[in-house]
């Protein structure tokens, strides 16, 4: 039975010292795992996009705005063509 403890009581130390080991070395180098993952984040993000930041519009590419010549005008009485409720009172 001392045994068993005894093997317990090292498997027990053994993972107390790998976790501390462990935040003791985030805690080291926590300013080079958060710039790595920085970059590897916006590396993916930039890569992905296809340089669709910037840039001109191709050549050919119809005018979004209305010429000036068939400007859209709305009713007078702002109505925009559509009914208007009757008063019930």
């Amino acid at each position: 039975m001392q045994k068993i403890i005894n093997v317990l009581a090292i498997a027990s130390a053994a993972v107390s010292v790998a976790v501390v080991g462990t935040g003791a070395y985030v805690y080291v180098n926590k300013d080079a795992i958060i710039e790595s993952v920085t970059e590897k984040a916006l590396g993916g993000i930039g890569g992905g996009l296809g340089g669709s930041f910037g840039g001109s519009l191709p050549i050919g590419t119809p005018d979004l705005a209305a010429p000036d010549d068939q400007a859209v005008t709305p009713p007078v009485g702002g109505g925009f063509g559509l009914p208007v409720p009757s008063n019930p009172l």
